[in-house]
């Protein structure tokens, strides 16, 4: 059983090993949220996920370490294990998702594990994980849905107790639920008033349909970009306790969770990956009655691979109404371009792509589509360009699909 016993004990292991991440203020994330940042995204490993592995695996046999450790992971309970195996001179092998982030894969072998990529989700790397575990006789550290991992993991919410005693709220990333198991269960037991909320992807709610269902279920299929949650079956042990201990569970959209990675970048200048910022994202689209409360979005990791981070930046910049694109109908004769130019120029935006094309078969024989890429401050603005646009006589296409 989880008990507060293992969570302090597990505090008192990882003092050497795991960073106690710092607790800061972010008053400018969102106007009327008093929020803080627990920033388990600066850890030792770039993830919380350290907490857990090292600690379950300072608590094995001489016999069974002797024999090694097999996990499977997305990435960053696969460098926690990876790290904590190799400290103590284990054998480690990682059973990885074959789209798992490259730099997520590389820093595991880099930190001495064995890795297998296993074609599918998580759930297909922790069926093979379980195959070798019972050819090897390796111990298999389970990534969530056991009791030594989450209490290493409820380390975090001791520290955040000791840094903002006076708590009202925390919001904490859910896939399989060892994160928020341990952290809740801490929390809970030591200040029963504070409020526990978790937060998963749209795409990949497990754990928060068995939570409104009051059942234990699976899903099909997952589809989010934040692969550190993309968990078809929660934990059964981790049911069982947020069942208890979670006050509520909500989801996120993934143009939601852009948004908050690019709101952290340019607000407190923090790299998350997508999972690590499900927490800042239901806060900002007001997932959650926060209001008047102190609340700490656990900020779970940072590993996110730059090639999606740059298509994360675009995504958050079309949702916040920073970039936007405009398909401009124009007679072809001389002119046009420079009048549409002046409006765009008079409204303070900026232009960084033109494309002109006179060839779309549903365009008028003397008409052209003017495509615009614009860099914008918010959507009031591109409003204001679109409305001066249209009173100086020209068509804007909105819904209709135009190739270039």
């Amino acid at each position: 059983m989880l008990t507060l016993d293992k969570i302090y004990h597990a505090s008192f292991v990882l003092k050497s090993v795991a960073r106690k991440t710092d607790l800061i203020a972010a008053p400018n994330l969102s106007k009327g949220l008093d929020l803080y940042l627990k920033t388990e995204n600066l850890q030792v490993t770039g993830s919380f996920k350290v907490r857990g592995a090292y600690y379950k695996i300072s608590q094995l046999t001489p016999e069974e370490a002797a024999k090694g450790v097999i996990a499977c992971s997305a990435g960053n309970h696969a460098q926690g294990v990876a790290l904590a195996a190799t400290r103590m001179g284990i054998k480690s092998v990682i059973c990885m998702p074959d789209g798992a982030p490259i730099m997520k894969v590389e820093n595991t072998k880099n930190l001495g594990a064995q890795v297998e990529l296993v074609p599918g989700a998580y759930d297909e790397a922790h069926d093979r994980a379980v195959q070798l575990q019972a050819e090897t006789g390796m111990t298999f550290i389970h990534p969530y849905d056991d009791e030594l991992v989450m209490a290493g993991q409820g380390s975090i919410g001791l520290e955040i107790l000791d840094q903002l005693p006076d708590v009202e709220a925390v919001i904490i990333p859910i896939g399989g639920g060892g994160l928020i198991s341990g952290v809740a269960f801490a929390i809970k037991s030591l200040r029963p008033e504070v409020k526990i909320y978790g937060v998963q992807a749209a795409g990949a709610a497990s754990m928060f349909n068995a939570f409104h269902d009051h059942k234990y279920e699976t899903l099909d299929k997952v589809n989010t970009f934040a692969d550190g949650i993309a968990v078809k079956t929660p934990g059964e042990t981790t049911f069982d306790i947020i069942s208890k201990y979670v006050d509520d569970i909500v989801t996120v959209s993934e143009d939601e969770i852009a948004t908050a990675i690019l709101t952290l970048m340019e607000k407190q200048k923090l790299i998350a990956e997508g999972a690590g910022a499900t927490p800042v994202a239901a806060a900002l689209f007001n997932k959650l009655p926060l209001a008047g409360k102190k609340t700490v979005c656990l900020v779970s990791g940072g590993n996110i691979d730059v090639n999606i981070l740059s298509r994360v930046i675009t995504r958050g910049q079309i949702t916040t109404g920073r970039k936007a694109d405009l398909v401009v109908v124009l007679d072809d004769r001389p002119g046009q371009l420079r009048q549409v130019s002046e409006i765009v120029s008079q409204c303070g935006a900026n232009v960084v792509g033109v494309q002109h094309n006179r060839s779309d078969v549903n365009m008028p024989i003397t008409g052209c589509y003017l495509k615009l890429e614009l860099e914008t401050r918010d959507q009031a603005q591109i409003d204001e360009i679109k409305t001066k646009l249209q009173a100086a006589g020209f068509c804007l296409l909105h819904d209709k699909a135009v190739h270039y």
